[in-house]
C-alpha cells in the first residue's frame, strides 16, 4: 500500500499540506501581532525574532528534530536523534517505496511538513516575553538549543508515545493502571496545550526572570505603536489556527469539522470574556483586548478542540478570555517584565485549556458525570510539563548568560534595538520621532 500515488488518500494528503501551510503562516502572523505591540524603535527586531526562528528550526527539524520527536523511544523522554537523522528512512524505506504515515493513508513526509511548523511557532512565541532587550545572536542560539532540549523531548513525551502520553509505560498508566496495553485514563492534548503553550509560556517566564526588565519598565509608558498591526496579526493567527487545530485531526473528517467549530466558538467567546473584563475593570473595551482575547481563546481550545462540544468550547473560551485578561496585569503587581504577555496569555491560557478538559470533555469530563480521573491526569501532566520546561529553560538560559550574554547595552536599548542591531528602522525618523510624509495632489 502506498507505492502507487493513485493509492494515496489524496483528500487527506491535500488537507494536511494545506494545514501545514496554514500553521506556517501563523509565525509571520505572530510577527505582526508582536511587532505592533512593541514600540516603534523595536518593531523590526521583534518581527525578526519570529523570522529567525523559522530559519533556524526549519533546518534543525530536518536534521534531528523529527527523529527526536517521533523516532525510536529512549527512556520515554526523547526519540533517538540518530534514528532518522536528516529524515533518513522517513520519506522512503529501504526498498525505495514511500513511507506511509501512521496516522492515515498519506505519505509520512507530509507529517514532517506539518510538525515542523508547530516547532517553529512554539519557539517564536517565547520571543514576546523578552522583547526590546535581547541580543539577536543569543536569541538564535537559544532557539536552536531550546527547541532541541525542551520542545522535541516534550513533543515525544506527549505525542510520540513517551512518558506523558497514554502509553502503558507512561505517567497516566502509573496513576490509574493499564487496559488493553494502554493507560486506562489517557491524557488529552489534541493540538498542543502542553507541548506548545505551557511549554512556551513557562520558558518565557523563566527568561524574563533571568534576563530582567526593560529599562523604564513600570515607570514610563510602553504602549503598542501600531494597533492595526496587532489586529492584523490576530486575524492571521486565527486563520492559521484552523490548520493548527483542525489539521490535528490528520484527515478531512468529522473530527476536523468539530475542531474547526470549537476553535471559532472558543475564540469568539474569549473576545467577549476579555472585553467584558476590561470594561468592568478599566471602563474601556479596547482593540488590543479584542486581539488578545482572540489569542487567549485559541490557546485554551488548542488541547481541547477534539474533546469538547461547541457549547463546552464557548464556556472554555469565555473563562480563558476573562482569566487571561486578569493574568496579564500580574506582571505589574509582581514586577516581572513579560513584555507582550506570553505568560498571561499562553501559560495561563494553556493551563486553562489543558485542565479544563478534565471538566468539559464529552468523554471523561467531570461535568459529564464521568468522575474526576481525567481531571487528575490533566492536572498532573500540566504540572509535569511546567516543571520540565522550567528546568530545561533555566539551564539553557544560564548557560547563554554566562557565555554569549543576553542583554544589549543600555544605550542600544534606549536608542532602539532596530537601528543598533539590524542597522534599519521601520519608519523614517527625525530626532527620534516619526516623520509622516504627506503627498498632496
Amino acid at each position: 500500500m502506498g507505492d502507487d500515488p493513485m493509492e494515496w488518500d489524496t483528500g487527506a494528503t491535500a488537507w494536511m499540506l494545506v494545514s501545514a501551510s496554514l500553521v506556517l503562516l501563523m509565525t509571520p502572523g505572530l510577527a505582526f501581532f508582536y511587532g505592533g505591540m512593541v514600540r516603534a524603535k523595536s518593531v523590526l527586531n521583534m518581527m525578526m525574532m519570529s523570522f529567525g526562528a523559522m530559519g533556524v528550526i526549519g533546518v534543525v527539524y530536518v536534521l534531528w528534530g523529527w527523529s527526536m520527536s517521533y523516532g525510536s523511544d529512549v527512556g520515554g523522554i526523547i526519540g533517538n536523534p540518530f534514528d532518522q537523522f536528516g529524515l533518513s528512512g522517513t520519506i522512503f524505506d529501504e526498498t525505495g517505496a514511500a513511507v506511509v504515515s501512521g496516522l492515515g493513508n498519506y505519505p509520512q513526509v507530509v507529517d514532517v511538513a506539518f510538525q515542523v511548523t508547530f516547532a517553529i511557532i512554539t519557539t517564536a512565541l517565547i520571543s514576546g516575553a523578552i522583547a526590546d532587550r535581547v541580543k539577536y545572536g543569543s536569541w538564535l542560539v537559544f532557539t536552536a538549543i531550546w527547541v532541541t532540549l525542551a520542545y522535541f523531548p516534550l513533543a515525544h513525551m506527549v505525542w510520540g508515545g513517551g512518558f506523558l502520553s497514554g502509553s502503558e509505560d507512561g505517567l497516566a498508566a502509573m496513576i490509574f493502571g493499564v487496559t488493553d496495553g494502554a493507560a486506562t485514563v489517557a491524557p488529552v492534548d489534541f493540538a498542543g496545550g502542553t507541548v506548545v503553550h505551557i511549554n512556551a509560556g513557562v520558558a518565557g517566564l523563566v527568561l524574563v526572570l533571568l534576563i530582567g526588565a526593560r529599562k523604564g519598565f513600570g515607570k514610563e509608558p510602553m504602549r503598542p505603536h501600531n494597533l492595526p498591526f496587532v489586529m492584523l496579526g490576530a486575524a492571521l493567527l486565527w486563520f492559521g489556527w484552523f490548520g493548527f487545530n483542525a489539521g490535528s485531526a490528520f484527515g478531512a473528517n468529522e473530527t476536523a469539522g468539530l475542531a474547526w467549530v470549537n476553535t471559532t466558538s472558543a475564540a469568539a467567546a474569549a473576545i467577549l470574556g476579555w472585553l467584558l473584563t476590561e470594561k468592568i475593570r478599566d471602563g474601556h473595551a479596547t482593540s488590543l483586548g479584542a486581539a488578545s482575547g482572540i489569542v487567549a481563546g485559541l490557546v485554551a481550545i488548542t488541547p481541547a478542540a477534539g474533546a469538547l462540544s461547541p457549547v463546552g468550547a464557548i464556556i472554555l473560551g469565555a473563562v480563558a478570555g476573562a482569566l487571561c485578561a486578569l493574568a496579564v496585569g500580574l506582571k505589574y503587581r509582581f514586577g516581572y517584565d513579560d513584555s507582550l504577555d506570553v505568560v498571561g496569555v499562553h501559560l495561563v491560557g494553556g493551563l486553562v485549556g489543558t485542565i479544563g478538559i478534565g471538566f468539559l470533555a464529552t468523554e471523561g469530563g467531570l461535568f459529564y458525570g464521568d468522575g474526576g480521573k481525567l481531571l487528575v491526569i490533566q492536572v498532573v501532566v500540566a504540572l509535569a510539563a511546567v516543571i520540565f520546561s522550567g528546568v530545561v529553560t533555566l539551564v539553557i538560559g544560564l548557560a547563554i548568560r554566562s557565555t554569549l550574554g543576553w542583554r544589549i547595552t543600555e544605550d542600544q536599548e534606549v536608542g532602539g534595538i532596530d537601528l543598533a542591531v539590524h542597522g534599519e528602522s521601520a519608519y523614517e525618523t527625525l530626532g527620534g520621532g516619526r516623520v509622516i510624509k504627506e503627498v498632496r495632489s
